[in-house]
């Protein structure tokens, strides 16, 4: 399979997926990862980028695993099968809901500084991010854009596993998953260079997208 030199190359190729937009659109990257690959799709389509932030609600204990996520604009989802199968109550589950949402507005406030959120009510949104594996962080960046009013959701990403990427096309607009490679090991198997975006580049690349 063909990779993806990295998440900006990946960018300028997903955009081509999605030439046409209209003068409605507000591209959201997911950070950190989507971000260099939404800065990308924003430039090529010239529309509006910020980014949704989400984050994956850990099992006390082993944090690695998602009991669940939410995202900005009050998005939440739960995998009942991990909260059953850790036995984890709700009084447990509801503090690290607490911990992450808190941790959630410091991302948010680190990002965009004192600048407003783009304004999502009547506008068709763009989600994107540098692929989807489980897809739990983009179900509840769907639903937390659906509860800021957004009229069509796009979800966008280079690589993403065939199972998801179908799953999603029952619940949005429009899915664009650019390549799904078999067997699937990891949204990494899709980029010659994968390395870790800082929040130094996610800030940066928001400020030249305002500029």
């Amino acid at each position: 399979m063909t990779v993806f030199a990295d998440r900006r190359e990946a960018g300028r190729q997903l955009a081509r997926h999605l030439s046409g937009a209209g003068p409605d659109v507000t591209v959201l990257g997911l950070p950190r990862g989507g971000v260099p690959v939404a800065f990308e799709v924003a430039r090529a389509l010239h529309v509006p980028l910020d980014v949704f932030v989400v984050r994956k609600i850990g099992v006390p204990g082993h944090p690695e695993l998602a009991m669940g996520a939410i995202a900005s604009g009050g998005g939440r989802v739960l995998n009942q099968r991990v909260i059953e199968q850790f036995g984890v109550s709700e009084k447990t589950f509801e503090a690290v809901v607490d911990k992450e949402r808190a941790e959630l507005a410091r991302r948010e406030r680190l990002y965009r500084g004192t600048g407003e959120p783009a304004a999502l009510t009547g506008r068709e949104v763009i989600l994107v991010d540098d692929g989807l594996a489980t897809g739990a962080s983009m179900r509840a960046a769907v639903e937390g854009v659906r509860q800021l009013g957004a009229a069509r959701v796009t979800v966008a990403v280079p690589v993403g596993a065939a199972d998801t990427c179908a799953w999603f096309e029952q619940f949005v607009d429009r899915v664009i998953c650019v390549r799904q490679p078999a067997p699937f090991y990891g949204v990494a198997q899709g980029y010659g260079v994968f390395d870790q975006t800082g929040d130094a580049e996610v800030r940066a690349l928001l400020d030249r997208a305002n500029e």
